[in-house]
């Protein structure tokens, strides 16, 4: 039973990779592609139905970063298993209706990647084990909703509504890492059963607070409380099958998910019940208040989706037992009726071609099936008898009627509840009556009619399990209630019933009192003031705007303030910073270096480092003459990596001459971007303290050195030593560390490379040469230098080839072996030209890099499938005929995305340095772009 839940984890990013795969796949194929994961994921929620519903707790585990409490840890209880159906339902049904809503421009592969994507998102974090791992889903979910929401980045309200959710979810998402963090070091453990169990622990601390508040920032900003709850409203520029999804079961229910996950160790002090309940009434009132006057129907829809939210969390903020219980029911009623009128008005969106009120009504003559339930599911929303949401709502004024607290938070809750109660019937009414009744519709560029049969089909579905539920709610939802709320309270499970007719009692009366009052309340105000003519102020977004301008100035002005273009302004400060924090350590606690005798250096070491002191000094006296200064400093490179040779380091001496080998191909290159006339001449004081920092600076360094080298042998490189062989299968120790001692760390010094190589690409694909810097005439032929550069490429390849086959047993490895390769390339750009390498060879550097990240991160993933951490190595001894034995260490995959990543990255880098020069159209020294001159390999013009 174990491995399922891995499996219901991966079906979604494995459907998301077989959707990207087929691009040219039509849609249908696209979309069934994408069922088959939420389809998937109830096959496997359906095999541990059983178990769950029993009481049992499935749990996976795999260990991953032992060190700091961090486990691939899965547990599937009550709570998470009813999440994770409403995430793969709803989620099925949303994959079915966006393939009849995306038009044919969309791009409906990439729409079903992002939305399979946040998918496995979801369902990592309500199936988390492990608080460590939970966050890490927690902001997958916001990254991926931001893609979601953004989907349609052509225009800009979507374009700012993506941002504004992510910057709003983003930020929550800090603090709750700082609460998470908080809580791991009260318990001792991020491991959820352990947090579960220590409530009376938490509560006990010092810290509690504080990790109260940090954890809640993080829930309020996800699920859209007050005052982070107008970031919601402008998500409604996602295509209507994102809102239906993110705004009804998953992403805004991921705040409250957390809130009642967490419930046994937050919960149970007055601050909590203070804190919670007064956010959640506040802003149950408040988007209760503005839906009545949106006009919009994705507008009224999310401000009460703001207040149902709020009903929710003012429920958990009561903390009784029945409050939770009510909590837990109303996340389900909520997803359903919500999810069905989203898709309403995405198919009203669809047929008319808008979603203002003030434009619709009537469409119960031209669409009536999808009126019918609209306004079935409506009624739902407004808590009306015989459908879900009335049973929910008598909970609550049920709960609200018997608070805890003094008897005045008693009477302002119940007052809450009845005003929302009261809120909620007339902005239900206002979406019934303005769009499905009265005169209408006008001003359309289209007769509206029913859509497609099968675009209906996820509405009927959830309006029917809307009436099944309020009829039989005993025979439906009873289970899974129990199941949810008794994985949050545990043994304080209350009795309760689920009957529809409870007899005439005050909650009955609060409920007839709020459907008449949010009757005559919504008449009253068509006749009091005109609601069409109502304007809506967004206040908050403007208050969001005006911070980030704040933000965004002080950030502009601290930047004109350190980094105003002065490289060795720059330089300085990043040197007086290092001998800072490096300096830091002795002088808070100084003690004199206890140094062994040094050794007789012979005549060799000593010309070795008279010459780089002579290239040194050099540099520093001919810095104006800027090719024989590059020459120079390329001189002290030399000289180091024969210093490492000299000193037995034979990896070092061949990175470092390999370094600074396209080190000096790059700074030749730069040359075209340094201005024809140096600065003027800096004062003599300023090169006198220059002088004095980098003397300190070379000299702490040059201790710090020393301190290394003479060390005594019984330290961690005589551990890498013993270990090399026996644990990772490498007599080379150098390469080994990096592969795999180190090969996290590897991985992502890759991953940055890859990152920088891009950045470059990006800003370089562009830029041109000045007219005025164009050197008049033909480039110079240089035949001799191109044949031998050619003639250096396979020699070279099959050089790098075993420099790579080597490594993990003599010197060499994928670092140097992409360096390597990349030389003789290199001379063939600088020599020939973009255009004459590229037509010959067909390396595509981006998707080198590509490729190699993904080479590395599955070699080093596939350890995890025997129930080992990350990049542990393997070893095979292979019996090949003629070539006998041949020993294999699992570690050359990742080398293989090394050599590819350092290859691709450096090669992207240093052909978009060698690809600026003169365009020979008049359009493009003009700064026009000529699209039909675009190189095929890495995008920069020819």
């Amino acid at each position: 039973m174990l491995p399922s839940l891995p499996l219901l984890l991966a079906l979604p990013f494995l459907m998301a990779v077989a959707v990207a795969a087929f691009p040219r796949s039509s849609r249908s194929t696209a979309a069934w592609l994408a069922a088959l994961a939420p389809l998937g994921g109830l096959a496997i929620l359906g095999w541990l139905t059983p178990a769950v519903m029993g009481g049992e707790i499935v749990r996976s585990l795999v260990p991953w970063l032992p060190q700091i409490g961090l486990d691939f840890a899965l547990r599937l209880d009550g709570l998470a298993w009813m999440f994770a159906g409403m995430v793969l339902g709803i989620g099925a049904l949303v994959v079915l209706y966006a393939r009849y809503y995306l038009s044919s421009q969309d791009n409906a592969h990439r729409f079903y990647c992002y939305l399979l994507l946040f998918m496995c998102a979801m369902l990592g974090m309500v199936i988390s084990g492990n608080l460590l791992l939970l966050m890490i889903f927690w902001e997958m979910t916001s990254i991926s909703s931001f893609l979601l929401i953004g989907f349609w980045s052509h225009r800009r309200d979507a374009r700012e509504g993506a941002r504004m959710a992510l910057v709003i979810t983003g930020g929550g998402g800090l603090a709750l890492l700082g609460g998470v963090l908080l809580i791991g070091r009260i318990v001792g453990s991020f491991d959820l059963d352990v947090v579960l169990a220590a409530g009376d622990q938490i509560r006990a601390s010092a810290l509690y607070p504080y990790a109260l508040f940090l954890v809640l920032a993080g829930i309020f900003t996800k699920s859209a409380q007050f005052p982070f709850h107008f970031w919601l409203p402008h998500a409604m520029a996602a295509p209507t099958p994102v809102s239906a999804y993110l705004h009804s079961a998953t992403m805004v229910k991921a705040g409250v998910f957390l809130l009642a996950r967490l419930h046994p160790a937050l919960a149970g002090s007055d601050l909590f019940f203070y804190t919670v309940s007064g956010i959640g009434a506040l802003t149950l009132l408040i988007g209760a208040w503005n839906a009545i006057f949106q006009h919009d129907l994705k507008g009224l829809l999310a401000y009460s989706t703001i207040s149902h939210l709020g009903l929710i969390t003012l429920l958990f903020g009561l903390s009784t037992p029945m409050a939770v219980v009510a909590g837990v029911f109303h996340i389900l009623n909520h997803a359903t009726f919500k999810a069905s009128l989203f898709m309403a008005a995405g198919i009203i969106d669809h047929e008319t071609g808008t979603r203002d009120m003030r434009k619709l009504g009537g469409l119960r003559k031209l669409m009536p099936f999808t009126s019918a339930l609209a306004i079935i599911a409506s009624l739902a929303m407004a808590g009306i008898p015989l459908l879900n949401g009335f049973l929910s709502k008598e909970m609550l004024f049920a709960e609200a009627l018997t608070a805890g607290g003094p008897g005045t938070m008693r009477t302002a809750v119940s007052i809450a509840a009845l005003l929302a109660g009261v809120f909620g019937v007339a902005y239900s009414l206002r979406f019934v009556h303005d769009t499905f009744f009265g005169p209408g519709p006008h001003d359309l560029d289209r007769v509206p009619h029913e859509p497609p049969r099968w675009m209906k089909v996820p509405v009927e579905i959830l309006v029917v399990i809307c009436v099944a539920v309020g009829i039989a709610p005993a025979l439906t939802v009873a289970p899974v209630l129990h199941a949810a709320a008794g994985s949050i309270l545990g043994s304080a499970m209350p009795e309760y019933s689920l009957s529809v007719w409870h007899g005439f009692n005050l909650p009955l009366a609060m409920s007839a009192i709020g459907v008449v009052g949010g009757v005559a309340l919504y008449f009253g105000l068509r006749k009091l003031i005109n609601l069409h003519g109502v304007e809506n102020t967004a206040t908050g977004r403007n208050v969001f705007h005006a911070q980030l301008d704040t933000i965004s100035a002080l950030a502009m002005r601290l930047t004109n303030g350190i980094a105003n273009g002065s490289l060795q302004r720059m330089l300085l400060g990043l040197v007086l910073v290092a001998i800072t924090v490096a300096a830091a350590p002795y002088v808070a606690n100084p003690a004199s270096p206890n140094w062994t005798a040094p050794q007789p250096i012979p005549l060799l070491g000593w010309a070795l480092w008279l010459v780089m002191m002579a290239c040194a000094v050099a540099t520093l006296r001919v810095y104006k003459q800027r090719l024989l200064a590059v020459l120079l400093v390329g001189g002290v490179g030399l000289m180091v990596a024969l210093t490492f040779v000299f000193l037995s380091a034979p990896d070092l001496a061949l990175t470092q001459l390999l370094v600074e080998m396209v080190t000096l191909v790059l700074m030749l290159l730069g040359m075209n971007y340094l201005p024809a006339q140096s600065g003027p001449e800096r004062p003599r004081w300023r090169k006198r303290r220059d002088a004095v920092i980098a003397i300190i600076a070379g000299a702490g360094l040059g201790a710090l050195a020393y301190s290394a080298m003479t060390l005594p042998p019984n330290t961690m490189a005589g551990e890498m030593l013993a270990r090399a062989l026996p644990e990772a299968y490498g007599q080379n120790v150098v390469n080994v560390i990096l592969v795999d001692f180190r090969g996290f760390d590897t991985f992502g010094e890759i991953t940055v490379f890859g990152i920088a190589a891009l950045v470059v690409h990006a800003l370089l694909r562009r830029t041109r040469m000045a007219p005025e810097q164009i050197m008049p005439g033909p480039p110079i032929k240089l035949p001799v230098p191109a044949d031998l550069a050619q003639i250096m490429f396979p020699l070279t390849l099959t050089v790098s080839i075993f420099l790579f086959l080597r490594g993990h047993n003599a010197p060499g490895g994928g670092f140097i072996a992409g360096l390597v390769l990349a030389v003789p390339l290199l001379i063939q750009y600088v020599i020939q030209g973009t255009a004459s390498v590229e037509s010959r060879f067909g390396f595509d550097y981006i998707r080198c890099i590509g490729v190699g990240l993904l080479i590395a991160l599955l070699s080093g993933s596939a350890s995890m499938l025997f129930g080992v951490p990350f990049l542990t190595s393997g070893h095979l001894d292979l019996h090949l005929p003629l070539i006998g034995e041949v020993p294999l260490a699992s570690a050359i995959g990742f080398d293989i995305g090394v050599y590819l990543v350092v290859f691709g990255g450096a090669m992207l880098m240093l052909s978009m340095m060698g690809t600026v020069k003169p365009s020979r159209t008049r359009t493009a020294r003009r700064g026009e772009i000529d699209l039909q001159r675009r190189s095929a390999r890495t995008g920069e013009m020819h």
